[in-house]
């Protein structure tokens, strides 16, 4: 198991920018995937971005040249640097570790293992 800790949330003007911290309880550099989801009232909760182990990134659209994502295995930890933010960036962001497999449904799934979650509020 692994235990996840975001910090770095809070409240920015548009235009600014936010960079999150996810530090993780064990040692990262097994796990393959690790990412950033976000979940604003009355949403589903959505990709950000992803990083797997050798360092390939996935973005969601809506913050792509924006959103920077970058791992240290060393430090066990991830990060996310937010820029230029707009106020529909304002959610609650969690961090994400996919780690071993989990048998449901009658197929081998990634477990998913998830932080508390930071809160980011973008002000207009």
């Amino acid at each position: 198991q692994v235990q996840l800790v975001e910090s770095g949330g809070g409240l920015v003007q548009t235009g600014g920018s936010l960079r999150l911290t996810c530090a993780a309880s064990k040692s990262i550099a097994s796990i393959n995937d690790m990412g950033w989801y976000r979940q604003a009232p009355g949403k589903q909760r959505e990709l950000v971005a992803v990083i797997t182990l050798g360092g390939s990134t996935n973005y969601a659209d809506s913050v792509k040249g924006r959103f920077i994502i970058s791992r240290d295995n060393a430090k066990n930890t991830v990060d996310l640097q937010m820029n230029s933010l707009k106020p529909e960036d304002s959610a609650v962001y969690y961090c994400n570790a996919k780690d071993g497999l989990t048998y449901v449904g009658g197929r081998w799934s990634p477990k998913d293992y998830w932080g508390q979650g930071t809160q980011v509020t973008v002000s207009s």
